[in-house]
């Protein structure tokens, strides 16, 4: 048989001398970090469990380079994934766990103290090789089998005439997985199953239906969803015009290497399209524990032409997500309109073979080795770039097995549930009640880059890059772990959940995986119990053993200023249309909900925002909030279109707004079924802010 090396994971599929059966409560397919701690809270409560798994290092991304916590607010993190970062923060209170970096050196950076619950101090950085003893620690403590390099058959089932994605290695019996079975003829059996993949191959298998990439914003009503060209939220763009052919101004002499040719579709469609991966390097700085970055079999210099040109525009910011772990070790994540995402290259990953993944994998982990070699040795880098890039190396004491690279790639996205209840922007928006809480979630609704495409002024740019701030922590209701009850029975989802693609690209966070792992891990104790689906199980029963075992299920913010919790119709900044280039920040409270957006202090007529809202006719106070301080525009342009006319004033941003603090009044109007808000900057004089829009209807 021939040997297929699965980079991503780390393994190699090879056959087994002799096939076994084993029997459990309940198995958990996947190797990730939600599938430790759903095991772990199985055997807390009680059950048989096993981790079966095509990896050979348990942790998925928080053991292979993934160290600086994408969480959010920090308080919303509860339960065994909470227990996870107490356990980091211990391990690095040894003094033997300095063993390149004086601990003085590093001090506190990314420390927490205890919460509200007396739970011990969090630390949220940390090197891989710790990581993955702390979950091996878990396993070994909890005594959890765990069956590696089981990968399952998804050979196609035929003649199913019930679902064409049904595959061998699904056995049902109704509505029920009965087992599982392997490539290699190894079957687990068990009364209830927890897919902790991140491509989602089991619940996939099993019948169970889910969607690939972006769904129109018209499917859930959303803004952010679908094809957002135009949209520049990061510094993740081409901000200067960059020619995309081979012999610059010459179309005939081709594409530079990862620019496509095809159009990048309408704003707001949906497309089969996946945001890019990228590997989450750890890199060292130390002398004695790095070594250079090697050139790749396969390197081809050429597929980093685009970045030479983005460095002859003057960028020179390759070094802004080095972000430091211990021991003068980083995470190192994708920046720019250049890096290591590479885009357009894992379309069909979600739902490819296993050897059609490797060969992607393979292919990212060329492009990225190659990368990092030529950055450090090509002689058209920008000398001081090359200098400092030379100062970094692959780590000689991570991923020992792997030559210092990481064992998976960084899946940010593959399948997604659509279960019981598609969690959407508007959950995570707070623009609506979530029912049914079994966790937290709070980063920044965010995707990285989807597609790098050709203006119509024949430039480069990148599109799918979104980055939306989230107003205070938002539940993640039951249903998005759970599937439609008519498709299967037994069966819990942690982490390819239930939701659209903008929202999951704030619940897509190691900390909230876990977190979700160990409440799917209650859902099916309780269903086990009682011998019911686990669509049937009470959520009073779940709600209760989740927080007897520390889970956080809702988390007010103190002082917040809510816009749904406000009177009358309000348009914050995250719902206004924002043309040009906006940024986002919360320094200089107060705010309405999350945060707001500045202009950097551009001032042209291309760089404007437009509220819109939908009224009911009638007269309204239309005000205006701000956060003010002394570098704000003593002059911001604000157009109010109300009934068939326009009125234009200017506001003083340097200046408090009056009546509440909150918000100021721009006047009283009469409006029909629509009213639009803009504010604009030219000619301005300092930072235009961008909050919310209150329309507060007037009784005559």
């Amino acid at each position: 048989m021939k040997r297929i090396i699965f980079l991503c994971l780390g393994v190699i599929l090879t056959p087994t001398v002799r096939a076994e059966e084993r029997s459990y409560d309940i198995v958990v397919y996947g190797g990730t970090s939600a599938a430790v701690t759903t095991a772990v809270q199985a055997r807390k409560l009680g059950k048989t469990v096993a981790i079966v798994c095509p990896e050979n290092h348990l942790g998925g991304l928080t053991s292979s380079g993934l160290g600086w916590t994408d969480s959010g607010k920090k308080e919303a993190i509860g339960g065994i994934s909470r227990d996870f970062y107490h356990r980091v923060w211990k391990h690095y209170q040894k003094p033997q766990a300095w063993r390149w970096q004086p601990q003085a050196e590093f001090g506190n950076r990314n420390q927490g103290g205890p919460s509200a619950r007396g739970d011990g101090r969090t630390m949220w950085v940390f090197e891989p090789h710790v990581a993955e003893a702390i979950f091996e620690e878990l396993i070994a403590e909890h005594e959890i089998p765990v069956f590696r390099d089981q990968w399952l058959d998804r050979t196609p089932l035929e003649n199913s005439a019930e679902n064409s994605q049904r595959t061998v290695g699904v056995v049902m019996e109704g509505r029920r997985i009965k087992a599982i079975a392997t490539v290699d003829g190894n079957t687990y059996v068990a009364r209830a199953f927890v897919d902790a993949t991140y491509e989602g191959d089991l619940l996939a298998a099993a019948g169970v239906s889910f969607h690939v990439g972006r769904e129109a914003n018209s499917v859930y009503d959303e803004q952010w969803n679908g094809i957002q060209v135009g949209t520049l939220h990061h510094k993740h763009w081409f901000n200067h015009p960059v020619d995309p052919y081979r012999v610059a101004g010459d179309p005939a002499s081709g594409l530079l290497a990862g620019v496509s040719a095809e159009p990048p579709g309408v704003k707001g469609e949906g497309d089969h399209r996946v945001q890019a991966y990228c590997f989450r390097m750890c890199l060292s700085k130390s002398p004695e524990n790095r070594v250079a970055f090697p050139k790749p079999d396969g390197y081809d210099a050429d597929q980093y032409a685009l970045l030479l040109r983005v460095f002859d525009y003057g960028w020179r910011e390759a070094f802004e997500k080095f972000d430091m772990m211990p021991n003068y070790k980083t995470d190192t994540n994708n920046h720019g309109p250049f890096s290591t995402d590479f885009i357009g290259e894992n379309y069909d990953y979600p739902e490819a073979s296993y050897e059609r993944r490797a060969e992607i994998v393979r292919a990212h982990e060329i492009y990225q080795k190659g990368m990092m070699y030529f950055l450090a040795n090509d002689p058209r880098v920008p000398a001081e770039v090359q200098e400092s890039m030379n100062e970094w190396g692959l780590p000689t004491d991570e991923f020992k097995d792997n030559g210092g690279w990481p064992h998976q790639i960084y899946v940010r996205e593959a399948r997604r549930m659509i279960g019981s209840y598609v969690m959407t922007e508007h959950d995570c928006l707070d623009s609506k009640v979530t029912p049914d809480s079994i966790g937290m979630g709070s980063y920044t609704l965010d995707s990285h880059n989807v597609q790098r495409y050709i203006t119509p002024e024949g430039f480069v740019q990148n599109e799918g890059d979104i980055g939306v701030h989230t107003p205070r922590p938002y539940e993640i209701a039951l249903g998005a772990i759970l599937p439609k009850r008519d498709e299967c029975e037994n069966l819990v989802v942690p982490v390819c959940v239930s939701s659209s693609h903008i929202a999951f690209g704030s619940i897509r966070m190691e900390p909230v995986f876990m977190i979700l792992g160990h409440s799917a891990a209650t859902v099916l104790h309780l269903a086990l119990e009682r011998d019911q689906a686990v669509q049937e199980v009470e959520y009073a029963s779940i709600r209760k053993q989740l927080l007897e075992d520390g889970q956080v299920l809702e988390l007010e913010e103190r002082g917040a200023n809510r816009s749904r919790s406000l009177p009358g119709v309000v348009v914050d900044d995250r719902q206004a249309e924002l043309l040009g280039n906006w940024q986002g920040s919360s320094t200089n409270p107060p705010f309405v909900d999350s945060g707001y957006h500045h202009n950097g202090k551009v001032a042209d007529s291309q760089t404007r925002a437009v509220y819109r809202a939908e009224l009911a006719p009638g007269r309204y106070e239309v005000r205006l909030s701000w956060s003010q301080n002394a570098n704000r525009a003593s002059n911001v342009p604000v157009l109010i279109q109300h009934k068939d006319q326009k009125t234009r004033v200017s506001i003083n941003q340097k200046t408090k707004p009056g009546g509440d603090g909150l918000f100021h009044s721009l006047g009283k109007f009469d409006f029909g079924p629509s009213a639009v808000v803009e504010i604009g900057t030219q000619d301005t004089d300092g930072y235009v802010i961008l909050d919310s829009v209150q329309f507060l209807p007037i009784s005559e």
